[in-house]
């Protein structure tokens, strides 16, 4: 047995993402160039769960260069790229030798055939060569530009098959080619295979490889269930509707996680690349924007974040009785230079315990049995328990540990709560939204207990009450671009009057008058707020406004959605609309799968720097697939039907 070690690489900065090609099911992916070639990009790379199995995997065909022609992606999880041989060709001017590669991903398992066709009157010989290299990096060196080689040894095993091992990961090669383990490629250690053919005039040749990754500490496994019929019709809502709805299921389905003690329990990781693992407000957020088109899935993500409720109080996770978790790993999650370390289980999120309770009290109202029901009102009754122990202040965060969230709404970057002048907001922070979550899940909360003869609703909805008061007097700030609630108070109660997006999240909660929620709209739909391309996270009237700051000035268009929604529940269709046509705006320019967030830049032709756009530009470490995003989809055509 032979064992294989690098040095680490310099430090650099985290890779982007918005050229980069993936094909994934959860928690398996593989990032690319548009070429098929694995590991010029930073990002690139085989990753089980949080581990970049596999640096390179880069195919090479004697006679030249591959000239690449096109990438399509079938689904989420297989994609297809195709390319021209002329090195290996005739001199005429039509091309007639062809390369196809066509990958597929699955559970713990990538698959790729390498076609070569030829349109030639006489045989070609060619030898094909596959260089694997690789890494075991942890998921958190890599997204912090600072990958970790980890040392790992090989084993030969059955023909064509090669095994290397890390610790608990493992990856076992196997293929139809001849496989040799060479310190010579590029001062590099790897895993060259090697095909030697010869393609028949006018015929076909294809080989195959493929690897199948295992970690013994991995969490998360793969939705198994088999995916929901669809329930959507097409051809008659909007053709830029239907084809966001079409590509976002297909991401939803390979996006599926479940926890390997209760299988058929699924729920949607948060995103690719860095987010294969239980969110607690991420999940809750995607089934509940895209709870019509997978209710089954809503009811198990419910019964996921139940199991994981806290039940002691521990400063260093920061569980609470009765908090939903935020975040499950396999190890700690750091993130060198960024100044936190969050532990493998991590419940500093102030807003998944409302949030769960909002789309508990959503799935009650869609027709959960009520066995169902029932099973779920303990953890309900703890939900409300935590969010009621808030007594008569807000609901608030602080991290006292210094190493965990400073910022622990949706909005969790270390500048994301600002006041206009730019200066950053002081914690304990209550932010405006989780107030709006809070008062909607005390209520539902109230609704479903009456339902099912329990006690407490009338404590609830008096709670309730209280809260709708005091954030009427606390909350509302006036400043040049209006009166509107602020984005948080501070650790002295001052309302930080930057004008956000997370204002939009209060509209259908019934925490605002009605007229309350006109003037919101009114604020979300002017042209400081509403890019064209969706609603910014913060206005351009802001002083720290920029359209590429991550919660400062881009869009998310999960945020946007959770706007439009809002506004459809307040009965607000007219802004609901304007908002949606941003929403498809996006959809179209980024071919259908809107990443995680993308610039604020205005739409429009031509102009000032930075100035308007034709198209939304990325925020290129965005990422790509997300849960979120994709459920948006869902969002925008149920809009549509509801309108039309």
């Amino acid at each position: 047995m032979t064992e294989r070690t690098f040095a680490m690489p310099a430090r650099g900065l985290q890779p982007f993402l918005h050229d980069g090609v993936v094909a994934l099911r959860a928690p398996t992916q593989v990032w690319s160039r548009a070429d098929g070639n694995v590991g010029e990009g930073a990002i690139d790379g085989i990753y089980h769960g949080d581990t970049r199995f596999i640096r390179t995997a880069a195919v090479a065909v004697t006679g030249g260069d591959a000239e690449w022609l096109g990438m399509s992606a079938h689904e989420a999880s297989r994609v297809v790229f195709e390319g021209l041989l002329r090195g290996l060709d005739d001199l005429s001017a039509d091309p007639k030798m062809r390369l196809l590669r066509e990958r597929t991903v699955d559970e713990a398992r990538v698959t790729e055939q390498i076609k070569i066709t030829s349109h030639l009157t006489y045989p070609i010989d060619a030898e094909i060569t596959l260089t694997l290299r690789p890494e075991f990096s942890p998921m958190h060196a890599v997204k912090a530009g600072m990958p970790e080689s980890r040392a790992w040894s090989e084993r030969p095993g059955g023909a064509g098959t090669v095994v290397l091992t890390a610790g608990p990961r493992r990856i076992e090669l196997e293929t139809d080619g001849s496989v040799r383990v060479s310190d010579s490629i590029e001062a590099d250690t790897a895993v060259v295979v090697t095909w030697a053919v010869q393609i028949p005039p006018g015929r076909s040749v294809t080989v195959a490889w493929g690897v199948r990754m295992t970690d013994d500490a991995l969490v998360v496994r793969s939705g198994s269930t088999p995916p929901p019929p669809a329930v959507y019709g097409g051809g008659s809502i909007d053709d830029r509707a239907e084809r966001w709805l079409a590509t976002a299921l297909t991401d939803l389905n390979a996006l599926r996680l479940a926890l390997p003690d209760h299988p058929d329990d699924e729920f949607y990781a948060a995103g690719a690349p860095w987010f294969f693992t239980l969110f607690g407000r991420d999940s809750l957020w995607a089934a509940r924007l895209a709870l019509h088109a997978n209710p089954t899935l809503a009811a198990s993500t419910l019964r996921v974040l139940a199991r994981r409720q806290g039940r002691s109080v521990d400063p260093a996770t920061a569980e609470e009785p009765g908090k939903i978790l935020h975040e499950l790993r396999a190890e700690a999650f750091d993130i060198p230079g960024e100044g936190f370390s969050l532990p493998p289980v991590y419940y500093g999120s102030v807003d998944a315990t409302a949030l769960w309770v909002g789309l508990f009290g959503d799935t009650v109202d869609a027709g959960l049995p009520e066995a169902d029901v029932r099973e779920l009102l303990p953890a309900m009754q703890k939900c409300l328990a935590w969010i009621m122990g808030h007594g008569d202040g807000f609901v608030s965060y602080y991290d006292g540990t210094g190493r965990g969230l400073a910022n622990q709404g949706w909005k969790d970057s270390g500048d994301s709560i600002q006041w206009r002048d730019g200066a950053l907001a002081q914690g304990p922070i209550a932010l405006c939204e989780v107030q709006g979550y809070a008062y909607e899940a005390v209520m539902a909360g109230a609704r479903i207990l009456d339902a099912y003869g329990e006690s407490g609703g009338d404590a609830a909805r008096a709670w309730g009450a209280r809260l709708r008061r005091r954030f009427a007097d606390r909350f509302w700030v006036s400043t040049p671009e209006g009166d509107y609630p602020a984005i948080a108070l501070d650790a002295s109660g001052r309302g930080v009057d930057a004008l956000t997006s997370n204002i939009g999240h209060l509209l259908g909660t019934g925490l605002l008058e009605p007229h309350q929620e006109r003037d919101v709209a009114a604020l979300l739909t002017q042209p400081s707020m509403l890019s064209g391309f969706g609603i910014r996270t913060m206005s351009t009237g802001a002083h720290g406004y920029w359209p590429l700051s991550y919660h400062g000035g881009s869009v998310w268009i999960h945020d946007t959605a959770i706007i439009a929604r809002g506004m459809q529940r307040a009965g607000l269709d007219e802004a609901a609309e304007a908002v949606v046509e941003n929403m498809l705006a996006a959809a179209a320019g980024f071919d259908y799968r809107v990443p995680e967030l993308h610039s604020g830049d205005p739409a429009g032709s031509g102009g000032s720097d930075p100035g308007p756009t034709t198209v939304p530009l990325p925020y290129p470490a965005a990422c790509r697939p997300q849960a979120w995003s994709a459920a948006s989809a869902v969002t925008a055509f149920e809009f549509l039907s509801a309108s039309r």
